[in-house]
């Protein structure tokens, strides 16, 4: 066929659309040709149009365009391999979008080591100082995580808002040396991910999930930076039940260090005896206390003993009833403002201060941001005029 591009390796446009999480009908239905075309470029027997191959490899792939010419697909680790905190039957159901969001985080990784000479600039590395190994030691461990913070009980009921919540939580933990986030995920059900490294580990935070769900997903993740595992996580942890026995009791740990993080057992049993009954109203005025879900509230009343396992499944789906349209975070009025409120202040101030001293270009500044270069200087202007990101 005439405007064929010459030089495509089939087996690199098999492995890109394999990693992607498409099938062959997929890729088709996007660019409208039959499947069999679709295979005969897999095969070697035809190849894609520019126009096409371009529309495969920044549309759908994410790729650059130079990677379908290599002899060999580049050497990726296995999704499967990396992260161990979800079935596989879950890990076959994740789509393009988060796929590319797992290879967005890893980009991240290498930006920061690029832009710092792989030496990670906080002076103090909460990865490194803390570490969690069993679960005897969630108290102690909770108490030191809490304390390299320094978030005080006092500071965090002071909280006007989880939104306020939110931003401190997030500078803290990124003061200790772990870079957070933010993503709107195509696939509302993932509650977000975490990818160890040895200089410069990563949270990446679903923004469209509720502002408590975030906030414990921000403390879900940097439990397992400090057990050492990649995790993807889900909005609803019940397929915590399907993992094997290790990866069962990783993820039960991380949720109960979470827990204690934010909600310290000490302090949560002394207010939990100065309500007479945990109504619904009690248990409201204890998740806005410490900026949770009500939910985490309830699960940890039932740990306690102060209501039973009928009482807890019968507020759940009460809830889950009422809450059919629960309301979403936004991260602003604006592309620009989303994107500030995405990449995150410290991320931000790093790579614009490398700009300012003439170590990186207009188009390296891009290229670490994730967007394009004429919209750096929108960009810029948004984040020297604004607050703190949530």
């Amino acid at each position: 066929m005439a405007g064929q591009v010459v030089g495509i390796q089939p087996k690199v446009l098999r492995w890109a659309r394999d990693r992607a999480g498409y099938s062959v009908e997929d890729i088709a239905n996007q660019l409208k040709r039959d499947p069999a075309e679709v295979r005969a470029w897999e095969t070697g027997d035809a190849a894609p149009t520019y126009a096409q191959l371009e529309k495969l490899a920044y549309d759908l792939y994410k790729r650059p365009l130079a990677l379908f010419f290599l002899p060999e697909p580049p050497q990726e680790a296995d999704v499967k391999q990396e992260f161990r905190t979800l079935p596989n039957a879950e890990m076959d159901q994740l789509l393009p979008n988060t796929r590319y969001l797992l290879r967005l985080g890893q980009a991240f990784q290498l930006s920061l080591k690029e832009l710092t000479e792989g030496i990670n600039p906080s002076e103090h590395k909460i990865f490194k100082d803390i570490k969690l190994t069993d679960a005897a030691q969630i108290p102690s461990v909770a108490q030191r995580v809490r304390e390299y913070l320094e978030i005080p009980m006092d500071t965090q009921s002071d909280w006007g808002s989880t939104d306020e919540a939110l931003k401190a939580w997030r500078n803290a933990v990124e003061t200790a040396g772990v870079f957070v986030f933010k993503q709107s995920f195509k696939q509302k059900t993932i509650s977000g991910f975490c990818l160890i490294d040895a200089e410069f580990p990563i949270i990446v935070i679903n923004n469209s999930t509720t502002k408590t769900r975030q906030i414990f997903t921000l403390f879900h993740e940097l439990s397992h930076l400090l057990v050492g595992v990649n995790s993807i996580s889900k909005v609803d942890d019940a397929y915590i039940d399907e993992l094997p026995s290790q990866e069962k009791r990783i993820e039960q740990i991380c949720n109960a260090l979470a827990a204690e993080i934010l909600v310290p057992s000490k302090d949560f049993l002394n207010q939990v005896e100065q309500f007479q009954i945990l109504d619904d109203n009690a248990i409201q005025a204890l998740a806005n206390r410490y900026r949770v879900s009500r939910e985490v509230i309830l699960r940890l009343s039932l740990k306690s003993g102060d209501i039973s396992q009928a009482e807890y499944t019968a507020r759940i789906s009460q809830w889950a009833s009422k809450n059919g349209a629960s309301s979403r975070s936004s991260a602003g009025g604006s592309y620009y403002a989303t994107q500030a409120t995405y990449l995150g202040d410290n991320y931000l101030q790093l790579v614009f201060s490398k700009y300012y001293q003439g170590k990186i270009d207009i188009d390296q500044v891009a290229e670490h941001l994730g967007i394009k270069a004429k919209n750096v200087a929108d960009l810029e202007a948004q984040f020297s005029g604004r607050g703190s990101a949530a």
